[in-house]
């Protein structure tokens, strides 16, 4: 077999994980040598690493004895070639850097699409599966402006927040890439194919687990560690007190990633988590302003560039300038508008038409506005 098929072997060891992976390329110095080891060698192992504190038990002896089949990993890893599906590991060089650097690094990844490169900014974004509104509307925003920006945009196909923020970073025009809890062929949930497609394109799906991997709820919290892993700094937006997204925040504070929040009413369960991590010192988010001043060196030269171009601009009539005046990225409905301006609804129903044909504004539900 090649060196690949040898990897390829070793990183599908049942309960045979990424720190086991680890010391027995230590101990052994290849996947080859792992294979062709004997029960004995295995044993000799063993003992070593009960001497370190390191619990190798005989299970696993077992697992790497009875996984060796030359014409069955053959197979497998030919049927990831015709599946586009590429197969990489630390000790190839398109393995991400930022990856390698962390605790308890997947041995392998899987990848359809392609990665970051090592030296592109990153930010991850994650937070509620139950996202209200506003969640939702910040966080495509959020996501798109700093996309626009050039910023990659990494979360984990999730429904919700981490749906939205892939779709943002799409809609900005940037790169985004989703980390999966299962297999990288199981598009989960179902509903997400869209984009599941849509970042294969404009980024990458990649997984830590084997084609056909279902999305047990075990997975989830381990992929946490390779989306904070790839970034440079973790924006949550809408997460409860005990939220899955703090446990990402986590193990980035261990990796020493910046720490961003979107804050939210103090009665809201939702944002209890970002409240309480602003708290603790997270940066409080209002604007795109607050992650791109961090991330680019010459962002306010650019945002200068950029007011001068807006201030060129057709401007809008005194109505119009009023509604607009009136919406933020929270959904309002339109006979709130109504009281804020007191235009007639005649008038503003033709001003938000306008406003809307233009891009100006638009529906986030019937008869519900948001600034574009």
């Amino acid at each position: 077999m090649k060196r690949e098929e040898y990897n390829y072997w070793i990183s599908n060891i049942h309960n045979i994980g990424a720190r086991k992976i680890e010391i027995l390329m230590e101990h052994f110095g290849s996947a080859e040598n792992v294979y062709r080891s004997t029960k004995k060698d295995l044993e000799c192992f063993q003992k070593d690493c009960l001497e370190n504190g390191i619990l190798f038990k005989e299970i696993d002896i077992a697992a790497i004895l009875n996984s060796r089949d030359d014409e069955k990993t053959i197979k497998s890893y030919a049927k990831l070639e015709k599946s586009q599906i590429r197969f990489l590991t630390k000790e190839d060089e398109g393995y991400p850097d930022k990856l390698r650097q962390i605790y308890n690094a997947p041995f392998s990844i899987y990848l359809k699409g392609k990665l970051p490169a090592d030296h592109e900014k990153v930010l991850s974004i994650v937070g509620a599966r139950d996202c209200s509104p506003y969640g939702k509307e910040m966080a495509k925003y959020l996501a798109g402006a700093v996309a626009a920006e050039g910023i990659a945009v990494v979360s984990g196909l999730a429904r919700g927040i981490d749906a939205f923020a892939h779709e943002g970073a799409l809609i900005g025009g940037g790169s985004t890439y989703a980390v999966l809890g299962c297999g990288i062929d199981i598009c989960y949930p179902k509903e997400n194919i869209n984009l599941y497609m849509d970042i294969q394109s404009r980024g990458g799906i990649l997984s830590e687990y084997a084609p056909g991997v279902m999305p047990y709820a075990g997975n989830f919290p381990m992929r946490n560690r390779i989306i904070s892993g790839l970034c440079d700094g973790i924006l949550v937006i809408e997460a409860k007190e005990k939220s899955g997204s703090l446990i990402t925040v986590d193990m980035g504070l261990e990796q020493g990633k910046n720490i961003y929040a979107l804050p939210g009413r103090a009665t809201d369960s939702i944002s209890e988590g970002c409240n309480n991590l602003i708290k603790m010192g997270a940066k409080l988010v209002t604007s795109p302003k607050d992650i791109l001043e961090d991330f680019l060196p010459d962002y306010e030269q650019r945002r200068k560039q950029q007011e001068d171009r807006d201030s060129s601009r057709i401007q809008l009539g005194p109505e119009a300038e009023e509604i607009y005046q009136s919406l933020t990225r929270e959904p309002k409905h339109i006979e709130e508008i109504a009281c804020a301006t007191k235009l007639q609804m005649e008038v503003l129903m033709e001003q938000l038409l306008m406003l809307e044909l233009r891009g100006i504004i638009k529906q986030s539900m019937k008869n519900y506005y948001i600034r574009q």
